[in-house]
C-alpha cells in the first residue's frame, strides 16, 4: 500500500514570518542611547557636586554639618520577642552636599533618617 501526498493534505513545512530586524535594532538602539544618556547624566551631576564639595573644603565655607542621630540596637530573643538597647543621642558629622563624599553621609539624608536600627 502507498500513500501519496497530494493536494488534499496540507503542506508540512510552512512559511515562517521572521520580524523586521531593522525594527529589533532601532530599539535596541534607542535603548542603549537612553541608558548612555541617563548614565552620562549621573557622572556629570556627581562630579559637578564633589567640585562644588572639594570648593566648600578649599575655600572653608561650612562644608560640613552636623545632626543628632539617635542609635539602638534591636536583639532577637529566643521566645520570639525583640529587646530594644538604647544609646544615648550623638552629633553625627554630615556634608552639604547631594551625595556622600568623603565618607560622610549628606546632611539632607541624615536628617531625614535620624534613627539608625542595628539588628542582632
Amino acid at each position: 500500500m502507498t500513500i501519496r501526498i497530494g493536494a488534499e493534505h496540507p503542506p508540512i513545512i510552512r512559511t515562517v514570518l521572521i520580524p523586521n530586524n531593522t525594527q529589533a535594532s532601532r530599539l535596541k538602539g534607542g535603548l542603549l542611547a537612553t541608558i548612555l544618556v541617563l548614565t552620562s547624566l549621573t557622572v556629570l551631576a556627581y562630579g559637578i557636586d564633589y567640585l562644588g564639595f572639594r570648593y566648600r573644603v578649599a575655600s572653608n565655607r561650612q562644608p560640613f554639618g552636623s545632626v543628632t542621630v539617635q542609635s539602638y540596637y534591636a536583639v532577637g530573643q529566643k521566645s520570639g520577642k525583640t529587646e530594644y538597647l538604647f544609646n544615648p543621642p550623638r552629633a553625627q558629622t554630615c556634608i552639604h552636599a547631594v551625595f556622600s563624599h568623603a565618607g560622610y553621609a549628606p546632611c539632607w539624608y541624615l536628617s531625614r533618617h535620624s534613627e539608625q536600627r542595628t539588628d542582632i
